[in-house]
């Protein structure tokens, strides 16, 4: 186990490691002065002092032990400066809020509505988002808009998201095209002009496409783009509209979502309540907000040599002691 850990990690200083060396050589040091101690106490027996006081637990000695071999195991991989993914804080990056327009959304199996709820989360999700990010608002019914460009000011978003209307059809596809002009439309870094900062496209709707574009194709190209897209299904299988009087049921179809995301190289996420709805948000502005990056985690090692080190002293103790 332990060598697999080395052979995972990265290292600053990877000739530090044959410090590790000196490990096994101490243990089978420690074994070699057990045999002599056990051949020698057979050889002398034991006085009446020996007698009275109590024997140590074996155990606690080999514990002892073994916890200040792996104290000292850990200090050394530490000391070898390991490296290791990690995720840190995004300084820049554009986000996509795109939300489904369509009168689906005016079902009442997730309260007050679906699009009621969409707009609550979405604007608790503008306080999620790093406030340096540029963030865009896109909306699609049966054609689809760039609401708000990319922008900090969540105030202009919030009030745009309140705006929202609904509309007849459902062009998913369409609303991905737009998605992906609007991340075209950010503004560049004033220190770094040149550099394209990473953006991500988080789609949340109820239905099918039945108007505009296929959406495969507008998958496809958001993953040319290096443009993820995570999918929201929204609403429950009983969700219904009332149209000419009577019930249209309006379902979630959530495999169509589900191959958008596969196809942008994103993620899908469900959701059939506004609770849920709000934890999908949290769990995206985790993913967009960080990225998986090499750093030194020597302090992770350090610290684990100095719990080992604790449980150590605290079996020495109990050796000194003499604790039945």
């Amino acid at each position: 186990m332990a060598v697999t850990l080395v052979l995972l990690l990265g290292f600053l200083r990877p000739e530090r490691l044959w410090l590790l060396l000196l490990l096994p050589t101490l243990f089978l040091l420690y074994l070699v002065l057990m045999m002599w101690r056990s051949s020698k106490g057979k050889s002398h027996p034991r006085s009446k002092l020996e007698r009275v006081i109590p024997k140590q637990q074996a155990w606690k000695r080999h514990t002892a032990v073994l916890l200040a071999v792996l104290s000292l195991g850990s200090l050394t991989l530490a000391f070898a400066q390991p490296t290791d993914e990690v995720d840190v804080p995004r300084e820049r990056a554009t986000v996509v809020i795109t939300i489904d327009v369509s009168r689906s959304m005016l079902a009442e199996d997730v309260a007050p509505t679906r699009i009621d709820a969409a707009k609550s989360a979405a604007k608790e999700f503008l306080g999620m988002i790093p406030a340096g990010f540029n963030v865009a608002l896109v909306r699609f019914a049966a054609t689809a808009a760039v609401v708000v460009p990319p922008t900090i000011d969540r105030g202009v978003l919030a009030a745009a998201i309140d705006r929202l209307e609904v509309a007849p059809s459902t062009a998913t596809g369409e609303g991905i095209y737009s998605s992906l002009d609007a991340i075209q439309q950010a503004p560049p870094d004033r220190d770094n002009p040149d550099e394209v900062a990473p953006g991500a496209i988080i789609l949340l709707s109820d239905g099918s496409r039945n108007a505009g574009r296929p959406v495969d194709g507008a998958a496809k190209l958001a993953k040319e783009m290096d443009i993820p897209i995570y999918t929201i299904a929204y609403g429950t299988a009983d969700g219904y509209v009332w149209e000419g009087g009577s019930r249209a049921y309006v379902p979630v179809n959530k495999p169509e979502l589900r191959r958008i995301a596969q196809l942008s190289g994103g993620e899908s996420f469900e959701a059939s309540s506004i609770n849920e709805l709000r934890q999908v948000y949290e769990s995206i502005s985790r993913k967009v907000g960080y990225m998986r990056a090499e750093q030194e985690v020597s302090e992770r090692y350090a610290g684990y040599a100095l719990v080992l080190a604790v449980l150590a002293a605290l079996a020495c103790i109990s050796l000194a002691a003499r604790w039945p």
